[in-house]
C-alpha cells in the first residue's frame, strides 16, 4: 500500500493550480466549484484564508479538499468546502486518500481553533461523519433543440412565459456590461427576503476568474431590469446559482421568462444538464423548479466537529434569526447594500 502524503497547495502557483484543475477536469463527480479559481474568489472577494489540501500517492494526485476559513465575531471560527456556493467537499480516488485528507483537515481545524468543518457533498453521506440532509439540488436533462424542450413543458409554464412576453417584457443575455442591472435586482430581492446581500465585488471577482464560463441574463420592462440571473457553466452542466426578480412585477411572470431564456441558451450551447440550484423540499423555490420538470438529487453536508461542538445552524429558518430578518426587510435598499456585505461574508 502506498503512503499517502497530504500537502497544502497554493492557489497562486501556476503548477499547483494547473495540476489541481486537471484532476478536477478528469473526474465526472466534480463540480465547477472544485476548481482552484473559487478559492481565489474567496480570498479576493472576502479576504478569507484558504487551504487547498491535496493527497498524493507515489507522486500522483489522488484526492483534493478545498477549504475556506471563516472567522466571525457572531458565529465563531469554522471551515467550509465551499462557502457561498452550492457544492464543494472532497474528491478522492481511494479510501486511504479520503482518510488522510480527513485527518489533515481535523488537525488544521484544531490548529486554527475552529469549531467545525462543513463539507458540501452531492448524494448521500459517505464519510461516516455527522451530517445534514436538509437540501436537494434540482436538475433538468436537456434536449439539443430548445423547441423540443418547449414542447415538453407543462401548459401552465408555457402560458406564464407567454404572459411575460405579452406584458412587453424582453430577455437579453450578456457579460459584465449587465452586471449592474443584475446587482440592482439582486440587492432588492435580498432585502425583501431579509437576507444580507453580497458585495458586487463578489460577482465581479467570479467573472474575472471565469470569463468564459459566466454570463448574465436580464429581463427588462422597457429600460428597467425586473429579473436577472448569474449563470455559470462547467463541463456538461449549465447552472443558475443566483437569480432574482422584483416583486412589483410578479404578475407579469418575469422569472418564468428569465428561466426560459437561460434554458434556451443551455440547449443551444449543447449542455445536457441544467442545474436550478439547491432548495428545501416543498418550499416555494422547490415547487417553481419542479414545474419545469426538474428532478431531485439529494445533498449531504457532512461535518467534522471539534470536541463538544454542536452541528452548525446558520439557516435563515432558525427562529433566533426571525427578528433580524423582519428588521432587515424594512431597511432602505441603499443601506443594505452598504452594510450587508460586511455581514454576509461570515455567513456561508
Amino acid at each position: 500500500m502506498s503512503e499517502i502524503d497530504v500537502v497544502r497547495m497554493s492557489p497562486h502557483a501556476p503548477g499547483d493550480a494547473a495540476g489541481w484543475d486537471a484532476y478536477v477536469a478528469a473526474r465526472g463527480d466534480a463540480s465547477g466549484y472544485h476548481r482552484m479559481g473559487w478559492l481565489r474568489v474567496a480570498e479576493r472577494a472576502f479576504n478569507h484564508a484558504v487551504y487547498p489540501l491535496a493527497a498524493f500517492a507515489d507522486g500522483e494526485l489522488t484526492g483534493i479538499l478545498p477549504l475556506v476559513h471563516i472567522r466571525s465575531r457572531l458565529f465563531g471560527r469554522f471551515l467550509v468546502s465551499l462557502p457561498f456556493v452550492n457544492y464543494g467537499g472532497m474528491l478522492s480516488d481511494t479510501q486511504e486518500a479520503s482518510q488522510a485528507l480527513i485527518e489533515e483537515a481535523d488537525a488544521l481545524m484544531r490548529s486554527l481553533g475552529a469549531c467545525s468543518i462543513e463539507l458540501r457533498h452531492v448524494g448521500q453521506p459517505r464519510l461516516g461523519l455527522s451530517a445534514k440532509c436538509h437540501k436537494v439540488t434540482m436538475l433538468l436533462d436537456l434536449p439539443r433543440d430548445p423547441d423540443d424542450l418547449w414542447r415538453s413543458l407543462r401548459d401552465k409554464v408555457r402560458n406564464q412565459v407567454r404572459k411575460a412576453e405579452k406584458c412587453g417584457l424582453v430577455a437579453e443575455r450578456g457579460g459584465r456590461e449587465l452586471l449592474p442591472a443584475f446587482y440592482d435586482v439582486f440587492a432588492v430581492n435580498m432585502r425583501d427576503l431579509g437576507t444580507p446581500v453580497y458585495a458586487r465585488r463578489f460577482f465581479e471577482t467570479i467573472m474575472d476568474e471565469f470569463p468564459d464560463e459566466t454570463h448574465i441574463a436580464v429581463v427588462r420592462d422597457g429600460a428597467r431590469a425586473v429579473a436577472a440571473a448569474f449563470c455559470y457553466a462547467h463541463g456538461s452542466v449549465f447552472e443558475v446559482p443566483w437569480a432574482s426578480s422584483l416583486r412589483s412585477h410578479r404578475q407579469c411572470c418575469p422569472n418564468n421568462l428569465l428561466y426560459w431564456e437561460c434554458l434556451r441558451t443551455a440547449c443551444r450551447e449543447g449542455f445536457p444538464v441544467f442545474d436550478f440550484g439547491r432548495s428545501s423540499r416543498d418550499s416555494g423555490p422547490w415547487r417553481f423548479k419542479v414545474q419545469w420538470g426538474a428532478r431531485e438529487v439529494p445533498l449531504s453536508w457532512e461535518y467534522l466537529l471539534a470536541d463538544g461542538a454542536p452541528l452548525p445552524d446558520l439557516n435563515p429558518s432558525n427562529s433566533r434569526f426571525g427578528l433580524a430578518i423582519r428588521v432587515w426587510q424594512h431597511l432602505p435598499v441603499g443601506l443594505t447594500r452598504l452594510i450587508g456585505p460586511h455581514i454576509v461574508r461570515s455567513i456561508p
